[in-house]
């Protein structure tokens, strides 16, 4: 708080004079914008991204399920929590978090509950993710098929506090699995 102001993040309605779709993809498009910002105009690319929701399923001994999955921009196998695109019409976040943990780990869980919503990437992109702490757990009614980079994904359950751990200690840095850990942890500890 910077004196009695409480800071957040301030929508600005920037007059947008120009813009173009620079690249139409399967998932997510380039943008080229034309802004009138100050005195004068800026240029700015952007991916414009659909959204995603997020889940940080904890069971009842506190760990946290983790899958681990091939990404090919940073060529790793890295570990994450279930996400996905908010691309459903009609749907909410709420619904994808709760469709993706079904489809990635087999999984449904009785409790729900917003954890935060995150920008990943505010100078790159305009996608927002939207994390949700899911507890009570059970196997889901149906096994969903898994392809491309889905085929492989390998499961884990890692106490909640290793995982922590195992965030500042450089092993795993996945944005939205740190964001999502971490919220967690504060979240249980507060």
């Amino acid at each position: 708080m910077a004196g009695d102001q409480v800071l957040a993040d301030e929508p600005v309605d920037a007059q947008v004079l120009h813009s173009d779709l620079v690249y139409e993809g399967r998932v997510w498009d380039v943008r080229s914008d034309t802004v009138a910002y100050g005195d004068g105009q800026i240029v700015r690319q952007y991916v414009d991204h659909p959204g995603a929701a997020a889940v940080v399923a904890l069971d009842e001994h506190d760990r946290v399920l983790l899958i681990q999955q091939y990404r090919h921009p940073i060529r790793l196998r890295d570990w994450e929590v279930p996400a996905g695109l908010l691309d459903v019409d009609g749907e909410t976040p709420l619904q994808t978090a709760q469709r993706e943990l079904a489809e990635e780990a087999d999984l449904v869980a009785s409790t729900w509950e917003p954890l935060v919503s995150v920008f990943t990437t505010p100078g790159g992109n305009d996608e927002i993710v939207h994390l949700f702490l899911a507890r009570g757990l059970s196997a889901a009614s149906a096994v969903h098929a898994r392809e491309d980079e889905e085929a492989d994904i390998r499961i884990e359950w890692m106490p909640l506090a290793d995982a922590v751990a195992a965030v500042f200690a450089g092993r795993m840095r996945n944005g939205i699995l740190t964001t999502g850990v971490l919220a967690a942890s504060e979240r249980l500890r507060a």
